[in-house]
């Protein structure tokens, strides 16, 4: 019973922030491209990292979705300090994990969350460009005249603000929903059914615990949105605040998978500084948390949950979390199945073709990938399959020019 009270608790106060995130997500998704961010990325010095930093930490994207999102970026100029900035940063944050944060451990950790971000950014940047500088011409990858932002620019703005609804609550959701669902069961199960006494000795002990958390967190994979709920319950348990930010910076910010994908793209010493930078940020402001700053603070907003709490949660609440889990349902179960056919019934062209796409990851990937083709002069319908890793050409576009469209967002393409 308490495990799903628990489960309640967590859900009422996170619904309406994070539907909130993924719905302002989407229109960043739609209206800001990675060409125009990466004229604010080029060339060395600070600048170029703090923009990035900044950039980043609005983005909803995951520790794998994010990488071809950087090599797009790479290959429009973006330095390579800058690039790392910006992979720092990202997976942290973003609009949706903020909110969600502010939702359930309260306003300081919301605050804190994309400074400390913003911090190991700036930090693993600035050493990237000194122990691994740029060779010359690595950045000078100009990005093919196939640009992504002419579609964008042609189609009308309600059709605009569709596609961005329709990216934050349904390929959001379906990217980010498994994750959060996770979270929240395994924060209820903390909750539920593990006795305090346990994480008793470990609080009087707030570094171990913390380097503890940091060898757990690293390896294993969660979102930025779906650590919250876990946070929330070690903290409840009585760990303190400082190892609850350590698993909310630590854990979305690197994982075996993407570390592996970093360290060939990147190489071994600037994927070092990647993790190197992750942890002592974490670590560093987990202690400042914990030593400097007021513990009155960090009093999670959900702080009790009681045999009542349904009792606590407001209309909106309400209808934001069924409006959530009837988003997660569609996404998670009903959408998979239903099989998507190309619809394009111009008479002027029956010539299709049929690619083979690598480095598509999430659904995030998906919506680049399809967005490039379709920018591509020329072409008339495009079916993308995350599933099948291929996409589906209805047009009579240059030759050559879907390839090199599609590599330049950073994924790997061959006719099939």
């Amino acid at each position: 019973m308490q495990f799903l009270q628990s489960l309640l608790a967590m859900t009422y106060e996170m619904a309406p922030f994070v539907i909130l995130g993924f719905m302002i997500a989407g229109l960043l998704h739609e209206f800001v491209s990675p060409q125009a961010m990466s004229r604010h990325l080029a060339g060395r010095g600070m600048m170029p990292v703090v923009k990035a930093a900044a950039l980043g930490i609005t983005l909803p994207l995951c520790s794998c979705s994010v990488l071809p999102t950087a090599v797009s970026l790479r290959r429009a100029g973006a330095s390579k300090g800058a690039t790392t900035s910006f992979l720092i940063a990202t997976p942290q944050t973003g609009v949706d994990s903020i909110a969600a944060t502010y939702s359930l451990l309260g306003l300081p950790f919301a605050l804190i969350r994309p400074l400390a971000a913003l911090f190991g950014a700036m930090l693993g940047g600035r050493a990237v460009d000194r122990f691994d500088p740029e060779v010359p011409g690595a950045a000078a990858m100009t990005a093919p005249a196939a640009c992504p932002t002419e579609d964008s620019e042609r189609r009308l703005f309600w059709r605009r603000l569709i596609a961005a609804v329709r990216y934050g609550l349904v390929d959001m959701v379906a990217d980010m929903g498994k994750w959060l669902i996770i979270g929240l069961l395994v924060a209820a199960a903390i909750t539920a059914f593990v006795p305090d006494s346990l994480f008793i000795s470990l609080s009087r002990y707030p570094l171990l615990a913390m380097l503890v958390m940091i060898v757990v967190a690293v390896p294993m994979y969660v979102c930025a949105t779906g650590s919250i709920p876990i946070a929330l319950s070690l903290m409840l348990k009585g760990l303190t605040p400082g190892v609850a930010f350590v698993l909310l910076m630590a854990g979305p910010a690197a994982n075996f998978a993407s570390l592996l994908i970093l360290g060939r793209t990147y190489g071994r010493r600037a994927t070092a500084i990647y993790v190197a930078s992750v942890i002592v940020t974490a670590l560093l402001f987990g202690l400042m948390i914990d030593y400097l700053l007021p513990a009155s603070w960090f009093t999670p907003a959900v702080s009790a949950i009681g045999p009542h709490c349904h009792a606590h949660a407001t209309l909106l609440q309400i209808l934001s979390a069924a409006l959530l889990a009837c988003l997660m349902a569609y996404t998670l179960i009903l959408r998979p199945k239903h099989h998507h056919h190309n619809h394009s019934h111009n008479p002027s062209t029956d010539m299709t073709q049929k690619f083979i796409i690598n480095g598509m990851s999430c659904n995030h990937c998906k919506s680049t990938v399809d967005r490039v083709i379709r920018a591509v002069s020329g072409v008339e319908d495009v079916e993308v399959s995350l599933a099948d890793k291929c996409a589906t050409v209805t047009g009579a576009p240059a030759p050559g020019a879907i390839e090199a469209a599609v590599t330049a967002a950073g994924f790997e393409i061959t006719p099939a």
